[in-house]
């Protein structure tokens, strides 16, 4: 007997801050997938300097506690989310609320995404499902990256091994080879640092088609400093916190350059990431904000041997996979599936994560 299909909605607040994606989906939480619609809202300036200010307490905390800032950032964010949720939700039977992470500390046990699920049911009328990562960090897990599960789903044709490389503000990587063979971690800085440059130096969000860095040159100097870490060789799973690397490097370069650097360091970390997997993948396919940057796409190309393709190429949406992913991991919450796995994120066993709220 076949599963039941679902029509379920996902949402994904990223660590780049740009802004809310909602998916709709048609799947059984395995390997039906039937995309169905999209909505994606910016934040406003305003909005987006007090979800910085939230990131950078909770990145500062040493445990999770709420203030009256905090709680007033995750209920206008709570509410922002079912703005956009309600123009494509009508009929949905679950929703996957991913939140907003302001800090990840799995070295301390814990991981911290704010807005409230609770309140998202009862302004959709809808069930929610929120609280993904918290149950894969007490299990011993490193609470992410949790889409690689999804992108093994995804990605049951394609000709392996092959390679899925998330570029929101944080990377990471999905290898996948024969037998469905996985190793996914996070890579390092994707986005985080290049726009945390223009932000400081231009006022802007992001490098858009990465101009600032395309008039400035790399200071390798600068940059082999940066990637002398022991992080890099750590074998995975490993996880990152968005704040966990800065720009102080680059302080003494001027704009251009900078951009330049930043953006070749994300690249360079893209290659050392290819040395934790067994073969090298065939194709590697580029989601998240990152793909649209053509610097930095050439960049990895030329630093890693291996065309950077944006996943559009095999098919897939780019600009709705991680909500897709929240839909699909809400789905297999609803069926008692795992939504996360010891040789994804590291949990001593797979995890049913994920929290329900059903709407009085």
């Amino acid at each position: 007997m076949s599963s039941r299909l679902y029509r379920a909605v996902g949402l994904m607040s990223g660590t780049s801050m740009d802004g809310i994606d909602a998916a709709l989906i048609e799947t059984d939480g395995e390997g039906h997938i039937r995309f169905l619609d999209f909505a994606s809202r910016p934040y406003d300036d305003a909005f987006r300097a007090d979800l910085r200010a939230a990131v950078l307490k909770g990145a500062a905390a040493m445990e999770r506690q709420m203030d009256d800032d905090l709680r007033a950032v995750s209920r206008r964010l709570t509410i922002l989310h079912a703005e956009v949720a309600g123009t494509i939700a009508k009929g949905a039977d679950v929703v996957g609320f991913h939140g907003h992470t302001i800090g990840h500390r799995p070295d301390r046990g814990w991981t911290w995404q704010i807005g409230d699920g609770a309140l998202l049911a009862q302004l959709l009328r809808i069930e929610v499902v929120d609280d993904f990562r918290g149950p894969d960090v007490a299990a011993g897990g490193q609470g992410a990256p949790l889409l690689p599960a999804y992108h093994r789903a995804l990605g049951s044709g394609l000709e392996r091994p092959f390679g899925v490389l998330n570029l929101g503000g944080v990377g990471n990587l999905t290898w996948i080879g024969g037998g469905d063979e996985i190793v996914a971690f996070d890579t390092g800085p994707a986005n985080a640092l290049i726009d945390d440059w223009l932000h400081e130096q231009r006022g802007l969000s992001f490098d858009e088609n990465g101009a600032l860095a395309s008039a400035g040159d790399v200071h390798e100097e600068v940059l082999q400093s940066m990637l002398d870490l022991p992080w890099f060789d750590q074998a995975p799973p490993k996880s990152l916190d968005r704040q966990d690397f800065g720009i102080e490097p680059v302080r003494a370069l001027n704009a251009e350059d900078g951009a330049a650097t930043l953006t070749a360091f994300t690249a360079e970390t893209v290659r050392l990431a290819l040395s934790h997997v067994s073969s090298r993948p065939q194709r590697l396919l580029v989601t998240g904000g990152g793909r649209h940057n053509p610097v930095l796409m050439r960049m990895i190309t030329e630093r890693t041997g291996i065309a950077a393709e944006p996943v559009e190429a095999a098919g897939w949406r780019g600009d709705s996979m991680e909500a897709e992913g929240f839909a699909w991991f809400a789905v297999r919450k609803l069926r008692g599936l795992p939504t996360s796995f010891p040789e994804i994120s590291g949990p001593r066993q797979p995890v049913v994560g994920g929290t329900l709220h059903v709407p009085s």
